[in-house]
């Protein structure tokens, strides 16, 4: 296309000099080309900005308040979720798990203590699968297993979504807009999984975290670190005068800075 409309203004700037018009006219309409150049330009450029009617990932909001939401997820392992809900609880902080269904399927019990403990629920997929090596139909009957399982265990209807290890690509999320999800990312990583110690990712957490942030931790049994660590953690955000919402809440109360995710 934009060879297209190159030769086409090259050939008009050819026939005009052939035809000898005075340079002032030619500079004028020169003038002409490069605004339009540039107007053609904007509105491409506009492709790769989300409107609600494109697929698209939530990382993070737009507020002037200093509100975060702390998020977790939660794949297999049943040894490390009652001690987090045990800190959350003390602390008197909600938080949104991304729930696997074949784990609430395995763990129901589990899972319905999440809810009584006041936490929202949302859907982290079926069997942890990477959907971007899936095609459309694939990716559908994996949300559709997990809302089922994650449903009948807890009794909450999922509007959420988080992919297993955040793996996106357009495909997924048109997929997941069609079943009527919001797809939630993250814009802090506590980085529990991999960390060597409670104090990098107290770092990994504050040294990121800015008013509208969701921030990405787990509880799963990977994450050996995530329970001693959350304390300090919550007192150390609460210090810089951060209040704990639910992903929802964050959501309804401020205003999106939605991405499209190629």
């Amino acid at each position: 296309m934009w060879q297209e409309r190159g030769l086409v203004i090259v050939n008009l700037i050819w026939v005009i000099n052939g035809k000898k018009v005075k340079q002032t006219f030619l500079v004028i309409l020169c003038g002409f080309l490069a605004a339009a150049i540039a107007s053609v330009n904007s509105r491409e450029n506009l492709a790769f900005t989300t409107t609600k009617s494109e697929p698209h990932a939530v990382a993070q909001v737009e507020t002037n308040k200093r509100q975060i939401a702390l998020t977790f997820d939660v794949g297999w392992g049943d040894t490390l979720v009652v001690p987090i809900l045990k800190v959350l609880k003390e602390e008197g902080v909600h938080a949104t798990f991304f729930l696997s269904g074949s784990w609430a399927e395995h763990h129901p019990d589990l899972a319905k203590k999440i809810v009584k403990g006041g936490h929202e629920i949302a859907s982290h997929g079926y069997g942890h699968k990477n959907y971007r090596s899936m095609d459309a139909r694939s990716i559908q009957n994996d949300m559709m297993l997990a809302r089922e399982a994650i449903e009948k265990a807890t009794g909450k209807t999922v509007t959420l979504f988080r992919p297993p290890n955040q793996k996106y690509n357009e495909q997924m999320l048109r997929t997941a807009q069609a079943m009527h999800y919001t797809v939630i990312a993250s814009s802090v990583d506590a980085g529990d999984v991999s960390a060597s110690s409670e104090k990098e990712i107290l770092e990994n957490v504050t040294e990121n975290v800015s008013p509208g942030a969701i921030i990405r931790m787990h509880a799963s049994d990977s994450a050996k670190l995530t329970a001693e660590a959350l304390p300090a953690l919550i007192d150390a955000l609460k210090d810089e005068g951060y209040a704990f919402e639910t992903v929802s809440d964050l959501l309804q109360n401020a205003h999106t800075e939605s991405r499209l995710v190629k």
